[in-house]
């Protein structure tokens, strides 16, 4: 009787393969109008609590064009996505919303680079948690890390962190969190006018 092959199956060929299947590309239908997409996905429901999915995504059913270079950035992912102007292209882990009430999707655009952020919460934040401070000045206390991009909407910014643990979670009050080295790398690429996409 001859033997059978073995195929060892180790913890990390297991994993790689299994992340493979789930990080299947989202298909983008539709824009409408500018601020809605559907999408064709059941990629939220293998998203894990603390655990960004990558994959790479094209930008052109997104974006008409890339003037000014463009973000996406995927709530359910987790991730922020960057084109240039030349089409040159970056992903990011990401800390997103704690809660569907904080988040915002739709198109902003970055109206301002913050090389030195200073924070303050904002109403409801003070609002939810009376015992945090009404200012914090810029420096590695600053709960918007080493630099900030506000966007148009008001209270709402991509912003560094410097508490790591926060990245690949549902952690923040609305904003959109990077590591500081990721978003130093972001805030030198971006410009005041890049479009922005939240989805």
């Amino acid at each position: 009787m001859a033997d059978t092959p073995r195929f060892p199956v180790n913890r990390r060929s297991f994993l790689a393969g299994s992340a493979a299947m789930i990080a299947t590309p989202v298909v983008a239908q539709d824009v409408n109008d500018g601020s809605t997409i559907e999408m064709e996905s059941d990629l939220s429901s293998n998203v894990r609590r603390n655990i960004s999915s990558f994959r790479t995504l094209d930008w052109r059913p997104y974006f008409s064009d890339l003037n000014n270079g463009a973000i996406l950035v995927d709530i359910d992912s987790r991730a922020l996505h960057y084109w240039q102007e030349n089409g040159n292209y970056r992903l990011y882990p990401s800390s997103v919303p704690l809660t569907e009430d904080l988040t915002r999707r739709g198109r902003t655009s970055v109206t301002y680079k913050d090389p030195e952020p200073d924070w303050r919460p904002t109403p409801s934040m003070k609002q939810r948690n009376p015992e945090w401070p009404d200012y914090v000045p810029p420096g590695p206390d600053n709960p918007l890390g080493t630099r900030a991009l506000h966007l148009s909407w008001t209270y709402y910014r991509i912003h560094g962190t410097h508490d790591t643990r926060k990245i690949g979670r549902r952690s923040s009050n609305g904003c959109i969190g990077l590591y500081n080295e990721h978003i130093e790398e972001l805030y030198e690429l971006a410009q005041v006018g890049t479009q922005v996409l939240l989805i």
